[in-house]
């Protein structure tokens, strides 16, 4: 009876892990690893950022070629952690619009520096050579026109 009841006890904490109730550990990068979960997450994030990709039809066009029901469980994930928001399309009250939230818009630092580490020991990526001159010219203030852009406070 009681190795049936700590076997239970075991069962339901990785379910709890599993359903990112509990972190796995106190570590930030198993946060993070753990927050975003595997690739799709961070491409989905790449299309708002920097392709502008708004609508669900868009996200699949990506040259990863990204499956319907994969799509739709990052976008349900992403919106359940907070980091984007949908709302209806108000030309088109079938489809929904997606963007980022405040905390989705913080993370653009991040997705600017995967980009430089990136190119840094690849060649022949897809980034435009004036944006990485940029970068390396002046990082924070290409960051801050990002931000800017995404929540709307554009000047």
């Amino acid at each position: 009876m009681q190795k049936e009841s700590i076997k239970n006890c075991a069962l339901e904490y990785k379910r709890q892990v599993f359903m990112k109730k509990i972190p796995r550990s106190d570590c930030p990068i198993s946060f993070a690893l753990d927050f975003f979960g595997d690739k799709w997450s961070l491409l989905v994030m790449r299309d708002l950022v920097f392709e502008g990709k708004r609508f669900y039809k868009e996200f699949l066009q990506s040259k990863e070629g990204i499956a319907t029901n994969v799509l739709s469980d990052r976008l349900k994930k992403l919106e359940k952690l907070g980091v984007i928001r949908s709302q209806v399309y108000e030309k088109l009250k079938t489809q929904k619009e997606y963007s980022l939230t405040p905390k989705g818009i913080d993370l653009v630092p991040i997705l600017v520096e995967v980009i430089i580490w990136s190119t840094k020991y690849e060649s022949g990526l897809a980034v435009a050579p004036a944006f990485l001159t940029q970068l390396t010219q002046d990082k924070e203030r290409v960051v801050a026109r990002i931000k800017a852009r995404l929540s709307g406070t554009e000047v």
